[in-house]
């Protein structure tokens, strides 16, 4: 699949340099210098944005409100040289998928988009589990798989971002376990994440205010629980 990344950064060697390597796996990259110039592509979303958060005019955050509020699963790469756990957790709050503090090298950047853009849009394989129920009954709610989408009993979808419906399935696939934070992060998250399991906390309080009915227990000192129905 050809996928199509906007990358938002206003340093011009960086941002050169950036697209290229993101180009080098065979992806559509459009690139733009600040914020305003990007606020213009919104209504023609990409498959993935990376957006640095210093911006000239309009800034990363700003951007990501506008983003989501057009398309609420968009995933999102934010990247930043500024305080690295403040922007972490703003970023999560605001519906950002990842994290990437400056400096960084640039494939790693590469290796962090093809894990996201894996997880979002690449279809399970088709074989002998064809049969498998597609759609998962969380309390009051129903989680469809494929379509990546929830429901409430009413059939009104919840707007989750990519971060929180990954951390929701992998909840509903371990329902009535005890899942520690670390364990969390490296299931959805990956290896390859860096920071504390703060993130982990931060996605399941958006998730219960999203989601009031959802049985999700905390194990004080430890992680959670996704009760069985």
């Amino acid at each position: 699949m050809e996928y199509v990344i906007y990358l938002v950064e206003d340093e011009p060697n960086l941002n050169e340099l950036l697209t290229a390597y993101l180009q080098k796996e065979g992806w559509r990259v459009r690139s733009f210098l600040d914020g305003g110039e990007a606020r213009s592509a919104i209504g023609s979303p990409p498959h993935l944005w990376i957006l640095d958060i210093m911006l000239p005019g309009v800034d990363g955050y700003q951007l990501i409100r506008e983003i989501k509020a057009v398309s609420p699963r968009l995933p999102v790469i934010f990247i930043s040289a500024r305080d690295a756990d403040i922007d972490r957790i703003v970023g999560l709050e605001m519906g950002s998928d990842d994290y990437l503090p400056k400096p960084f090298m640039p494939r790693e950047l590469v290796i962090r988009a093809k894990k996201l853009l894996d997880r979002v849009y690449e279809s399970p394989a088709n074989d002998s589990d064809s049969a498998r129920e597609k759609v998962i009954g969380l309390s009051c709610y129903n989680m469809d798989e494929q379509a990546r989408q929830v429901f409430d009993s009413r059939g009104t979808p919840v707007e989750l971002t990519a971060k929180e419906f990954e951390l929701l399935l992998y909840f509903a696939k371990n329902r009535g376990q005890i899942l520690g934070r670390e364990q969390l992060l490296v299931g959805v998250w990956g290896n390859e994440f860096f920071g504390t399991d703060r993130v982990v906390d931060d996605l399941v309080r958006r998730i219960r205010k999203k989601m009031p009915d959802l049985r999700l227990e905390t194990i004080y000192g430890y992680g959670y629980r996704l009760v069985k129905a």
